[in-house]
């Protein structure tokens, strides 16, 4: 083999490693930048969960806070229908956050915080469905001080309290923050 074709053979092979480690160096990148995608997407979709929970436990104290204000009004002495009506649009107006808050819940995920949100929220409708039966009942009467409707709430706000749990345990188990 003379000199000019082992110089050839030569510049073949170096190109050819050239090409064989440039192409596991560009595997290796691609590699690296699929995981460190993977890992982004992760933490945004955390970051996102993260704020859908902690509005819909935000909203759910908002709600429990209105109802309980409402339930004040209206077994109150001297409370007006004004005063109750001004308490059932607060009321209103929590829930329509809540509901927002579930179905937020419910797009996020993962399924078994959304059907743990369900459930709270079936609660708290039933409890919210109490507080407005009640309102009813005092306007009809001309005041709130109704024993039946006043025992009917607070054991639909003492049934709402494990659903509540059980949300905020699901949500920690799927943000990973359980320990």
């Amino acid at each position: 083999m003379d000199a000019s074709t082992a110089a050839i053979a030569g510049a073949a092979i170096g190109a050819l490693g050239g090409l064989g480690g440039g192409w596991l160096t560009m595997l290796g990148q691609g590699r690296h930048q699929d995981r460190q995608r993977d890992a982004e997407r992760e933490r945004w979709r955390d970051d996102v969960r993260r704020q859908a929970y902690n509005d819909c436990v935000a909203s759910t104290k908002q709600l429990s806070a209105a109802w309980w204000k409402m339930s004040d009004l209206l077994w109150a002495a001297g409370s007006t229908p004004e005063h109750w009506q001004a308490g059932f649009i607060t009321a209103h107006d929590a829930w329509t956050r809540f509901s927002a808050s579930v179905a937020a819940v419910a797009i996020v995920g993962p399924r078994s915080v959304a059907d743990r949100a369900d459930v709270l929220r079936q609660s708290m409708y039933d409890w919210d469905m109490i507080g407005m039966a009640w309102h009813d009942a005092a306007r009809c009467e001309g005041h709130g001080r109704l024993d039946s409707f006043a025992r009917r709430f607070k054991v639909a706000a003492e049934a709402k309290r494990s659903p509540d749990r059980e949300f905020q345990a699901a949500a920690r188990q799927a943000l990973g923050t359980d320990d």
